[in-house]
């Protein structure tokens, strides 16, 4: 028969105790409260609320009882029970909006989430993202300092196809230009002689002896653009060979023929490989003329070199 009014609690579901002449702020109980509503706790005839905390079957006050107090624990073993729900039973509809914060995600999904962030930092675009979605940088969104480049960036240099800096296209040198100071006889026919330019226009790194050998030795690898120039007059009918020798032997010539008894020129020149160590290269000049002996006059020759920027 139905009736009106509270359901009595039965004694099973009621836990009781008392405390007295304790001077503790933690007690233990006799049961495991399922929730803090389960729980009425009175101190000398006080209802407590807030003032304490349990876990299990401890009790912690906030403040410690002193030895007249009386305490009275009573627990209701069904009001307030835990319950887990079942598991995929919870939609996002029963989570409330930015109620999720990243302490709350898996330490995982916070690195991903970091890594992905950054990888569209200035990033633009309208509309869906989706996995085939193409992103676009802003204008002037990367600079320097988000390269991997290798080396120094700075005003002098520039970033190469290998992803590296360098210093933009170096410079020529070594590089040197010699004269004559006074005019050198050609006095053997047929006969390579060696063009003793002793008078330096410029030696950016003194690899040119202008005093002893009259050769050009780089101290850098790499390609050199070589040329020379000599005039020999009092010539009639024969040619004239001006020639770039590189470590005592011919390396390129040109083959001019005498005309008249004037001044005449001959001229080369070529892209040599040095290995910046022992390679060098002298100026040599033959004449084909018998019985006389020609010279190469002052401000009629030149000897120099410079290397190629590639």
């Amino acid at each position: 028969m139905s009736y009106l009014g509270q359901v009595e609690l039965k004694s099973s579901e009621i836990r009781r105790i008392d405390v007295t002449g304790s001077t503790s702020a933690t007690h233990t109980l006799t049961w495991t409260p399922p929730s803090e509503q389960s729980l009425i706790i009175t101190i000398n005839g006080v209802k407590q609320q807030n003032n304490y905390s349990f876990s299990g079957t401890t009790l912690t006050l906030d403040t410690a009882l002193v030895a007249t107090d009386a305490m009275e624990v009573i627990g209701i073993l069904d009001i307030g029970e835990a319950v887990t729900p079942p598991d995929d039973s919870i939609s996002t509809i029963k989570i409330q909006d930015d109620a999720v914060t990243a302490a709350k995600l898996a330490n995982s999904i916070n690195t991903e989430i970091t890594a992905n962030t950054a990888k569209v930092t200035n990033a633009t675009h309208t509309g869906d993202v989706t996995g085939a979605t193409a992103l676009t940088i802003a204008t002037d969104a990367v600079d320097i300092a988000m390269l991997s480049a290798t080396g120094v960036a700075s005003a002098t240099t520039f970033l190469r196809g290998d992803n590296a800096w360098a210093a933009a296209g170096g410079d020529n040198t070594p590089s040197f230009a010699a004269t004559l100071s006074s005019s050198q006889t050609i006095s053997s026919s047929s006969t390579w002689t060696k063009v003793q330019f002793d008078s330096e226009i410029f030696d950016s790194d003194g690899c040119y002896d202008n005093s002893t050998n009259y050769r050009f030795t780089p101290t850098t690898a790499g390609k050199y653009f070589v040329y020379g120039q000599a005039a020999v007059h009092y010539m009639t009918s024969t040619s004239l060979k001006v020639a770039i020798f590189k470590n005592g032997s011919i390396y390129v010539y040109t083959a001019v023929s005498a005309s008249n008894s004037d001044e005449n020129y001959g001229y080369t020149g070529a892209i040599i490989d040095f290995n910046g160590s022992s390679d060098y290269v002298s100026l040599y000049v033959n004449q084909g003329q018998s019985g006389i002996s020609p010279g190469v006059p002052t401000g009629m020759a030149q000897f120099g070199a410079l290397k190629v920027i590639i």
